[in-house]
């Protein structure tokens, strides 16, 4: 039997659309602040969850909510389980959009939404793949079993409480749709270790508080200080100008009564991919290491500074490569100093290889001059890796090939998928080579091109794993 998938897509590409517009029109963004015991990571993700399901049960699906973590439906029939793995919840919107991030706008082909490229548009492709079995009642020997999540973005408390909670026996291998083609087969391990300092102040510049970054997983797209002391507000001014252009970014300067108010504005990037942003944090420390701080403050911002560029954490004698996985990645995440508070805090978000591990990175961390202690993140996963000749990899693999022309080939990774949630288990998709990565950034998007052939990507792949 020969199937077009693409073909059998296209007739369902209006239907796509409308499901995929209502899902990134939700504002699933994580918020604590009215988390309880219905609503474990807030009221967004709820919502998300309940109208992904609605869905699935208008499409003939019999759809379990496992008490607002996480969601499932299986189709099919076989003693062995195809897992697939995306989530809806989304990270913070941010500054800088062009549109409003949660009112879907196709401009140019590309469909601009928090979410729509990480990770509720290919999760939606997905979605769509199976449906075309479904309807088309392809003959299978397995189950699938579609699984969504609500907090991929933070620290995977939904896959925990899912797999601990669901009730079934965990499927035997799967993928997730929320990561780049051919393949992602290994994954490095993501561990976040937070710097700990005082909050006292000497010198004759005072630094009252430092914040930057929304996510560890984040690069932080702008940093804003509150200082006094002595200082000129014209001087001030014109070397915030001077600093600014000489490192092509924008800054603003406010006075408030009798301190300065310092902001500057970087880029955002997903934290797996530090060197594609701009540090708005590191640069503001970097600015003002010039002035006259002492104490805590002094330490706070002269670590901070350094940090800036140090994409390996080379300048903290912590690089490290892997032949086989590459090199360690860190990105310096989410900056909290209060001069009122006794415990300031800089979370660096590591993604290493195998040869290293959290031990070994808190060790030269705890080096550092100024650096009162280091913590851990109680979210933490190991390397991951599925090898070139299972099965799974070489099935996704043909299909990848087939699909597109383009030759297979392994890929590791620095950012974390629910892929490694299965021993055998990988991410497949939805970006292409040739894609233009802005998960994580203002005015993120994916073209509609890329969005209607991976459906049929995952449509062929599905059925070729449960045939």
């Amino acid at each position: 039997m020969t199937i077009d998938f693409q073909a059998e897509f296209d007739k369902r590409k209006d239907e796509f659309m409308a499901d995929l517009t209502s899902l990134l029109s939700i504002n699933s963004e994580r918020d604590d602040s009215q988390a309880d015991d219905k609503h474990p990571f807030g009221p967004g993700p709820v919502k998300a969850l309940e109208h992904f399901l609605a869905m699935a049960e208008r499409d003939g699906y019999k759809t379990r909510n496992i008490d607002n973590y996480a969601g499932d439906f299986e189709y099919g029939q076989g003693d062995q389980v195809l897992g697939i793995f995306g989530h809806l919840d989304v990270v913070p919107a941010g500054s800088g959009w062009e549109t409003d991030p949660y009112q879907p706008v196709v401009k140019d082909g590309r469909l601009y939404a928090r979410g729509s490229s990480d990770d509720k548009g290919p999760t939606m492709a997905c979605y769509y793949g199976l449906k075309i079995i479904k309807e088309l009642g392809l003959p299978v020997s397995k189950k699938v079993r579609f699984i969504v999540g609500t907090d991929e973005e933070s620290g995977w408390a939904d896959m925990d409480y899912y797999f601990a909670h669901n009730g079934l026996k965990d499927p035997d291998f799967g993928f997730s749709p929320d990561a780049e083609f051919p393949i992602i087969n290994g994954e490095k391990g993501n561990i976040t270790e937070y710097l700990h300092f005082g909050g006292d102040n000497a010198g004759s510049v005072l630094l009252h508080s430092f914040t930057g970054g929304l996510r560890e997983n984040m690069v932080p797209e702008s940093a804003t200080a509150l200082i006094s002391g002595q200082l000129n507000q014209g001087d001030l001014a014109e070397q915030l100008a001077q600093f600014t252009a000489q490192h092509g970014v924008t800054g603003q300067l406010e006075k408030q009564d009798d301190k300065y108010q310092v902001t500057i504005f970087g880029k955002s990037a997903h934290g797996s991919t530090p060197e594609e942003g701009i540090n708005g944090a590191t640069l503001l420390a970097s600015f003002l290491t010039s002035f006259d701080f002492a104490a805590s403050a002094k330490d706070y911002l002269t670590v901070a500074a350094g940090l800036h560029g140090d994409f390996t954490a080379e300048k903290l004698g912590l690089a490290y490569t892997d032949a086989c996985m590459g090199a360690l990645s860190m990105n310096a995440g989410v900056f909290r100093f209060d001069s009122q508070s006794a415990d300031n805090t800089i979370a660096l978000n590591f993604r290493y290889p195998k040869g290293t591990d959290e031990h070994v990175l808190k060790a030269g961390l705890e080096k550092l001059a100024g650096v009162e202690k280091v913590s851990l993140s109680e979210a933490h996963h190991t390397p991951h890796y599925v090898p070139m000749e299972d099965e799974l990899v070489k099935t996704l693999l043909s299909v990848y090939e087939k699909q597109t022309g383009l030759k297979g080939h392994e890929v590791v990774i620095g950012g974390g998928t629910f892929g490694r949630l299965l021993k055998r288990g990988v991410a497949f998709g939805a970006m292409f080579p040739d894609s233009i990565n802005t998960m994580h950034q203002a005015n993120e998007f994916m073209a509609l091109d890329d969005l209607y052939r991976s459906a049929a990507i995952y449509a062929e792949a599905i059925y070729e794993l449960i045939k």
